[in-house]
């Protein structure tokens, strides 16, 4: 298996499929959020966090810079810091935002992917928050980018719930 190509193919699947929901977000729309059920996040909320949902945790395995402030590690961080509810999470100003940092974590994954190489895309590593669990560096890489696949197919069900014209072809990136 090549890792590093199965990786750069994902990526542009992902980011492309991404890129084009974005187009179908009203501007208007960034505070809403589902009416029923509870802790949902607000459509900019979703678009920030899908703007850092993949490049940032590539490049937090690849160099081993977890991205916690100073003097806080995985072993001491607040369960309420690590998943904060919905209403503290930051949102995003326009959807011409988050295309921007969407593009530049695209960016990111490609490069994060290119700097690990495939012999340490091969080498088991933990993930920080699951220690004596290792896995193959590709595969940690690969759930990064499965994060964005489902944050995206959130976005597409919060375009769905809003009436606007999706379909699975929306989805699947086609």
């Amino acid at each position: 298996m090549n890792w590093t190509q199965l990786l750069e193919k994902k990526v542009e699947t992902a980011y492309s499929t991404t890129s084009k929901l974005l187009e179908k977000v009203d501007p208007e729309s960034l505070d809403w959020k589902p009416a029923s059920g509870r802790n949902w996040m607000t459509v900019g909320q979703l678009l920030r966090h899908i703007s850092e949902a993949c490049g940032t945790g590539c490049r937090g395995f690849v160099t081993e810079d977890s991205g916690l402030p100073a003097g806080v590690t995985w072993e001491t961080i607040a369960p309420e810091q690590m998943f904060p509810p919905a209403e503290k999470l930051p949102s995003i100003e326009s959807v011409g935002e988050a295309k921007c940092l969407l593009a530049k974590d695209r960016t990111l994954a490609l490069q994060t992917i290119e700097m690990a190489g495939e012999d340490k895309l091969e080498a088991e590593v933990d993930a920080p928050w699951a220690p004596g669990k290792p896995l193959p560096l590709g595969q940690h890489l690969l759930q990064m980018i499965q994060h964005l696949e489902r944050h995206e197919t959130q976005l597409f069900y919060y375009l769905k719930l809003q009436g606007k014209s999706v379909n699975t072809l929306d989805l699947w990136g086609e």
